[in-house]
């Protein structure tokens, strides 16, 4: 092991007599440190892009989310609501009346869902974190917060007293409703909207929210009905010890099925995508990368020409092949990993001045988010690792006996 080693080390660190093949190794060896730099540079910087897009869900959906197993609501009764603020690791929650409803202001229509909560919410979901314009709703008073793009659809302001939103739900039953009056098939409640929330595109425009007592009035729902329970747990919660707790309870009470989700199940469409880019974008950028490497096996394919004598050399000293074979094996894994490691460093560096200084925006005052992970510089240099060392053995193949003669 140490010979052919020794001797990979005096190869790679010192000049070839044939100059083109020295430029040939700079220029295969440059390759794979624009390879790594630049699969570094794309994993982190969509890291960045996913951790930016779902720093959306963390201040909107909560740790854990009780919902029916089937149906729309389930039965929280207040010896529920004492028996779940016993459980240990449970901070805080609220409960939640969601259903669609249909929008008018002006004879501008739009569908949403009404979104009624409790006056603990503010305590499970940032409030502050989503709140655009204005105040949020004060309970009691029929008032609303809108989405941004609600607001947009319907030409609607905050704090409009002469014109209120109409909000419409169809009743419960299954009669049909009338052609000639379809008002008397949905209940209707008048709104003042005192705020309007930001979060993203898709939720600009989707919820409608509104305290507990006036969903319920709305939709005819009892005190004891609720469409989900949202939890916030304290830092050292165990999430599974909670979900075990919770579902003894709602298993105990009535008998209910129900389905707990945390935060990743509640956006698991969103997860479930990200992860598919993440594992393309690698895909894409280790191919680049391979195209790279593999110019490593023509540079030491050339080397070992330059070097048949010494190969003659060193068997007749009773070097066997597979030793020889190994010498130019290890030259090659040295000389990616050496060009991968200068790679990982450099895509460091610029991923850190990104961080410090922010010199590539997507907007004037929005910079490019990226992030740097260790796990990222394992996945580069790992992938150089390997593709270096197949790179390698597949030049060193190339010793053979016909070498000798």
């Amino acid at each position: 092991m140490k010979f052919p080693l020794y001797i990979a080390k005096r190869y790679l660190f010192s000049r070839s007599s044939n100059n083109a093949i020295n430029i040939i190794t700079i220029i295969a060896a440059l390759g794979v440190v624009v390879g790594a730099m630049a699969l570094f540079i794309v994993l982190s910087g969509f890291a960045g892009l996913k951790d930016f897009s779902l720093q959306f869900t963390n201040v909107f959906d909560s740790d854990l989310k009780v919902l029916p197993a089937s149906g729309k609501t389930l039965s929280f009764a207040v010896n529920t609501e004492e028996s779940l603020n016993d459980i240990e690791g449970i901070a805080s929650y609220t409960r939640v009346i969601e259903e669609r409803v249909f929008l008018n202001f002006k004879g501008k229509n739009h569908i949403a869902y009404i979104k009624g909560v409790d006056e603990n919410y503010g305590t499970v979901n940032p409030i502050d974190s989503i709140l655009f314009h204005q105040e949020w709703f004060v309970p009691n008073r029929e008032e609303v917060v809108i989405g941004l793009n609600t607001a947009h659809k319907l030409s609607l302001g905050v704090r409009d007293y002469s014109s209120l939103l109409e909000i419409y739900v169809p009743k419960p039953g299954t009669g049909q409703i009338n052609a000639l009056d379809p008002t008397n098939a949905f209940t209707k409640q008048n709104a003042i909207v005192s705020g309007i929330y930001a979060v993203n595109e898709d939720l600009n425009g989707k919820y409608v929210f509104s305290d507990l007592e006036f969903a319920r009035t709305l939709l005819q729902l009892d005190s004891t009905t609720v469409s989900s329970v949202e939890l916030k747990l304290t830092p050292t919660a165990s999430e599974e010890k909670v979900r075990g707790d919770v579902e003894a309870l709602f298993n105990g009470v009535g008998r209910q099925d129900i389905q707990i989700k945390n935060r990743i199940q509640q956006n698991d469409a969103l997860y479930k995508m990200l992860n598919s880019e993440n594992l393309v974008v690698y895909f894409v950028g280790t191919l680049v990368l391979i195209i790279a490497v593999f110019n490593i096996v023509g540079s030491l394919i050339m080397m070992i020409l330059d070097k048949r004598k010494d190969i003659k050399t060193l068997h007749s000293m009773g070097a066997e092949l597979k030793s020889v074979r190994k010498i130019f094996f290890w030259q090659g894994t040295i000389m990616t990993t050496l060009a991968g490691l200068f790679g990982i460093l450099l895509g460091v560096i610029a991923v850190w001045g990104q961080l410090q200084f922010k010199y590539v925006n997507i907007t004037s005052t929005l910079p490019y988010p990226v992030q740097l992970t260790l796990l990222n510089v394992l996945i580069v240099f790992v992938t150089i690792t390997l593709l270096g060392i197949i790179a390698s053995k597949i030049a060193s193949s190339r010793v053979r006996s016909a070498l000798l003669n």
